[in-house]
C-alpha cells in the first residue's frame, strides 16, 4: 500500500483487469430459477448500459412472459422466440428442431459481429440434449466469441462440456415446489 492508504497503479490496474472479462455462464439443474437468474443478470447489464438479446430456444411466440413484458417497457433489449414450445406438447418435432437451429445461427451472427454485450440463451440445453445443435460446435463458438460479450445459458441437463467451458455454472436443486402438491404454475411466479 501507498503512504496514501491505496494499493499501487499497477495492483490496481491488475484488478480491474480480473474483474473486466466476459464470462460464459451455465444454469442448469432439476429446479426452478434458471431463467429469472438469467433475466436478474439482465437487468443488471441494462442497468451498466449492455446491448443485451435474448433468444428462448423453447417458448414461442404465444408466451408472453413477464420478462419479456419488463424488457420491452426498458427498452435496449431485443427479445427473439427460438422455439414453438415444449417438445411433449408440439405437433412437428422437426419443425421444432429446426427452429431451433435457425435460432443458433442468428446467434452466431449476433457473436460473430458483436451485436450485443450480454446474451442470454435460454434453455438452450434443450437443442443440444436433443442433437438438434451440436454441442462440441457450440462449445467452440461459445469459447471462441469475439470482443466483450457476456453469455448467459439456461435449461437442465446441461451437457459437460458446456459446463467444462463455462465460468459460472450453477445448479438449481428443487427442494420443494407447489407442482408437487398439484398446483399450477402462476402468472407472476413461473411467468
Amino acid at each position: 500500500m501507498s503512504p496514501e492508504g491505496r494499493a499501487p497503479r499497477e495492483e490496481r490496474l491488475r484488478r480491474r483487469s480480473r474483474r473486466d472479462r466476459p464470462l460464459l455462464v451455465v444454469n442448469t439443474g432439476e429446479g426452478k430459477g434458471k431463467s429469472t437468474a438469467a433475466f436478474g443478470i439482465m437487468l443488471r447489464g441494462w442497468a451498466r448500459g449492455y446491448r443485451i438479446g435474448v433468444y428462448q430456444f423453447v417458448k414461442s411466440g404465444k408466451w408472453r412472459v413477464g420478462e419479456q413484458r419488463a424488457a420491452e417497457a426498458l427498452g435496449n433489449i431485443d427479445w427473439f422466440k427460438m422455439g414453438d414450445g415444449w417438445t411433449w406438447t408440439v405437433e412437428d418435432i422437426e419443425h421444432s428442431a429446426d427452429l431451433a437451429r435457425e435460432g443458433w445461427e442468428e446467434v452466431k451472427r449476433r457473436l460473430a459481429d458483436e451485436t450485443y454485450d450480454m446474451l442470454i440463451l435460454d434453455e438452450f440445453t434443450y437443442p443440444m440434449r436433443y442433437g438438434w445443435v451440436d454441442t462440441e460446435e457450440v462449445v467452440e463458438v461459445l469459447k471462441g466469441r469475439p470482443g466483450f460479450q457476456h453469455v448467459i445459458v439456461t435449461g437442465r441437463g446441461a451437457p459437460p462440456e458446456l459446463v467444462e467451458a463455462a465460468d459460472l455454472v450453477t445448479e438449481m436443486r428443487k427442494v420443494k415446489h407447489p407442482f408437487d402438491e398439484g398446483y399450477k404454475g402462476q402468472k407472476g411466479i413461473e411467468w
